[in-house]
């Protein structure tokens, strides 16, 4: 019988068993090796696409003409006309809410360039010269019709503000719901073709404006939206800075010498044709190129006075080092591209190094090939800089005193000793910003005293949204910078699952919000994490790309310095940043998270009495105080019944200090906390600082006549043997010169400012509403308390109504009302208030009321806008005036 198989199958019966047996186990052995190597590798790359590093393919904008726009002649710039105007900008927006005008006013706020906008009305026009000088170097018209069909008489006073001061003009053609062909655009030799599609947008190089813009690059794809304008003109005094293709099958013809498919989107006016240079935008902001475009139109037409410094420095910090879930964390070949990337931005960036923050209790976290990771990281740790974290990634603020920080923070000091890392930087990062910002004393303490920290970062001073707030501060003598975000956190470690997708990564880059974070700050710290180098290594494409974008299209110089350096030079370029203004940690819900569960806002006050001094604050402290819902701080022991916080180097303690002076209320919706500090009226920093810590408080100021509290401060001084005030007469000291002593001069400012009333009460107005404000007669307050004091409790609304009529009482020894105690008794406020003085004399009276005449005015003028009743005293100073 044949055997199935033929002559092979005889063959293979003809092996020996024993050989059969020995191949079968070398095969099952190498396939095991195979796949054991095949899992290392995959283990290895877990699911990483390895981006190649993005190519720059910039090109050089040389000075050959572009061969679409002729070179224009171009008019010598008078910048001493210039010089006379005041480095702000004028906006003129439809509305308060119009989507364009809060976009370029965002704009100038995040270059910290001045403005000010009005709204657009036939009405009332703005004044545009102060002293002989020029308020704005650059006018705004966020609608071009607007500008185009002013009233004449407002429209030939902006021409000749704009021709004498030689100032320039921005605008923005508005949308339109009708095409429009070939539109002269008002009086002016210029053309425009509206609601067009465009794609490919390209600069002019030879155009005059381009500063911080670079030109040489296309942008390929469609510009967004359908409705674009395009220019164009024949005229010399227009020189073209973008141009544009038309993305549809539609033809636009407007110039025969013109390439037909190139069209001008943005279009300047030399000033050739009436002396007055102009930018037009064919579109909004919604274009990122726009955005850059109008800022150099303003650093040009403003002749420099709105320019931006080409300067950026950036500091990558990664959080979390060793810190990580496992499967998250580096490997050994991310360290590798790591340090290669480092080369190769170092390249591009002078300076550049990675900033690595480390919490040593995670090390050796993960499974055994992200092991390797770790040490591969402490192999290269001489390749970066390093900064400690908390040495178990601990929330800072969670520790109640200081002693158990330093331990945390000596353990993590330890740490990096044995294994290699600097401890020098000077430079420290809390977990979540913990006890940075809302500030946790201790962790100040303790990193001074641990580490020697002398610089640190946060996103939440004075608050993480809008970015464009953010700002930097001075406290404990660590200089706290301002950090920014790249997209990148914890969770967006794939690129598949990046919120948005790749597009939206791309379209950050790409002229989106990371490449416009570059362009608006001047010093960045970005925060990125361990994880975002590993896995899909998004950090790495992230940064090469933008860099290397910003570098193509703009004239930024990139540079990097060590971050204590960089503190340095931020409060160089931002001095008056060095002095923190305090939050009020409960209005924000991510500062309440970082904040101590021991510390409560209740005892914050409710209510300030701000002054002035010598009108009769004290009496209404003690007066308030008689409530049983209304609660006084606790006395100072050296400004006794004043904390004085808000004007002086009380403030630099904190918040924390603040509020030991308060009880913490038994029932925080009916109790009310107050304090009185009479120097908080007339200090010009103290309604900024008392509104961003107490927004919803209430503001009571009581006002006497000015010549009358002028003269008691005199007599003050005096009873508290002032030497000044003991050697000179109170007509001298009012009417001392400028050449005075500067003892005497001090002594004169003291007296007579504080009198100031409508000067100094427009300026707490500028930061609280109206409704929030009490103005107090003094005199009535002096003569009729009662009803003083009902007026008083109906504004604070506090509950109960309490009878002052039973509880106060008119003691003829001492001239004022007084406490009715228990037991029938009177208390009286001590020898020094209701002191009798002797007489002003006539001239000095007379001088004063010559003096305080056009404050008075101005009071008076006020207290009408607010419709409150004029004072006794005010009316008789006023009466024949």
């Amino acid at each position: 019988m044949t055997t199935r198989g033929g002559p092979s199958m005889k063959w293979a019966l003809r092996i020996p068993q024993p050989y059969i047996k020995r191949a079968i186990i070398l095969a099952l052995g190498f396939s095991l090796l195979s796949i054991w190597i095949l899992a290392y590798y995959v283990s290895q790359t877990k699911q990483n696409p390895r981006w190649e590093p993005p190519q720059a393919n910039c090109k050089l904008a040389g000075s050959k003409a572009n061969p679409f726009f002729p070179v224009r002649p171009q008019p010598m710039r008078d910048v001493a006309k210039n010089s006379r105007t005041q480095p702000a900008a004028l906006v003129f927006v439809e509305s308060a809410y119009s989507k364009l005008g809060q976009e370029i006013a965002a704009l100038l706020e995040a270059n910290r360039l001045k403005y000010k906008t009005e709204i657009v009305s036939g009405k009332s026009f703005p004044s545009f010269t102060e002293l002989g000088h020029g308020k704005y170097s650059l006018v705004i018209f966020e609608n071009l019709n607007k500008y185009l069909h002013m009233d004449k008489w407002n429209r030939d006073i902006l021409d000749r503000y704009c021709l004498e001061f030689n100032v320039g003009i921005i605008s923005f053609v508005g949308k339109s719901e009708d095409n429009l062909l070939n539109k002269k655009v008002g009086d002016f030799p210029l053309y425009m073709h509206s609601n067009l599609r465009l794609k490919d947008c390209s600069l002019n190089p030879d155009c005059p404006l381009l500063y911080l813009t670079r030109a040489g690059e296309t942008w390929r794809g469609n510009l967004p939206g359908e409705d674009w304008t395009i220019f164009q003109s024949n005229h010399t005094t227009y020189e073209p800075v973008a141009y544009a293709k038309t993305s549809s099958l539609e033809y636009v013809h407007m110039n025969e010498n013109l390439d037909r498919s190139y069209h001008v989107t943005v279009m300047q006016d030399l000033g050739l044709y009436d002396g007055i240079q102009r930018v037009f935008f064919g579109n909004d902001l919604n274009f990122w190129l726009h955005r850059l475009l109008f800022l150099d139109s303003a650093t040009y037409l403003s002749q420099g006075k709105l320019s931006l410094s080409l300067e950026r420095f950036i500091l990558v910090d990664i959080d979390d080092i060793f810190v990580g879930k496992v499967g998250t964390r580096m490997q050994t070949s991310d360290v590798k591209a790591l340090v290669s990337a480092q080369s190769r931005l170092g390249s591009l960036v002078p300076g550049f190094r990675f900033n690595l923050g480390f919490s040593g209790y995670f090390y050796y976290s993960g499974d055994d090939i992200e092991d390797t990771g770790d040490d591969a990281l402490l192999a290269n740790a001489h390749e970066f800089w390093w900064f400690p974290h908390m040495w178990a990634h601990t929330q800072p603020h969670t520790f109640t005193n200081e002693t158990s920080l330093r331990e945390q923070m000596i353990l993590n000091k330890r740490f990096a000793k044995e294994h290699g890392i600097p401890t020098d930087g000077g430079y420290a990062v809390a977990p979540h910003h913990s006890g940075v910002y809302p500030v946790h004393v201790p962790l100040y303490e303790a990193w001074r005293k641990v580490w020697g920290i002398k610089v640190t970062s946060t996103e939440e001073y004075p608050h993480l949204r809008p970015p464009r707030h953010r700002r930097g501060f001075i406290y404990k003598n660590i200089m706290v910078l301002p950090r920014q975000t790249c997209g990148l956190f914890t969770h967006t470690i794939f690129i598949d699952k990046y919120p948005g997708g790749r597009s939206r990564l791309e379209e950050s880059i790409h002229g989106g919000e990371l490449f416009q974070t570059f362009i608006n700050s001047r010093v960045n710290i970005f925060m990125t994490h361990l994880s975002n180098y590993g896995n899909d290594r998004l950090a790495l494409y992230t940064f090469e790309s933008v860099i290397k974008f910003v570098q193509c299209w703009t004239n930024l110089q990139l540079k990097t310095v060590p971050p204590m350096e960089l503190g340095r030079k931020y409060f160089d370029l931002y001095p008056e940043e060095v002095n923190p203004v305090w939050q009020n940690p409960c209005d924000d819900k991510r500062h309440s998270a970082i904040w101590s569960k021991y510390k409560t806002c209740d005892r914050l006050p409710r209510f300030l009495v701000i002054g002035p001094q010598k009108t009769g604050t004290t009496a209404l402290y003690a007066f308030l105080s008689m409530h049983p819902n209304i609660l006084s701080n606790f006395p100072s022991s050296k400004t006794f019944e004043e904390v004085q916080f808000f004007n002086g180097a009380n403030y630099y303690r904190g918040i924390d200090w603040y509020m030991e002076f308060f009880p913490t209320p038994s029932n925080s919706s009916l109790q009310y906390l107050f304090e009185k500090s009479a120097t908080y009226f007339d200090n010009e920093l103290v309604p900024k600082r008392a509104h961003a810590l107490l927004p919803r408080a209430k503001i009571v100021t009581i006002l006497i006549n000015p010549a009358r509290r002028a003269y008691s401060w005199y007599q003050h001084m005096r009873a508290h043997e002032d030497a000044v005030a003991l050697n000179h007469s109170f007509y001298k000291v009012v009417t001392a010169t400028d050449e005075a002593p500067r003892s005497l001069r001090e002594l004169k400012n003291r007296c007579l400012n504080p009198g100031k009333y409508a000067v100094h009460l427009e300026m707490w107005l500028n930061h609280y509403p109206a409704s929030q404000l009490l103005i107090l007669d003094g005199d009535q307050l002096r003569t009729d308390p009662v009803s003083t004091m009902w007026k008083t409790q109906k504004f604070l609304k506090v509950k109960p109504h309490f009878d002052y009529d039973s509880h106060l009482r008119y003691d003829p020894s001492k001239g004022f009302y007084c406490q009715v105690m228990p037991n029938g008794k009177t208390k009286c406020l001590g020898r020094s208030k209701g002191r009798h003085y002797p007489p002003m004399e006539s001239d000095t009276e007379k001088f004063l009321s010559n003096y305080y005449l056009p404050y008075n005015v101005e009071l008076s003028k006020l207290l009408t806008k607010l419709g409150q009743q004029l004072p006794d005293w005010l009316r008789e100073e006023l009466r024949g005036r």
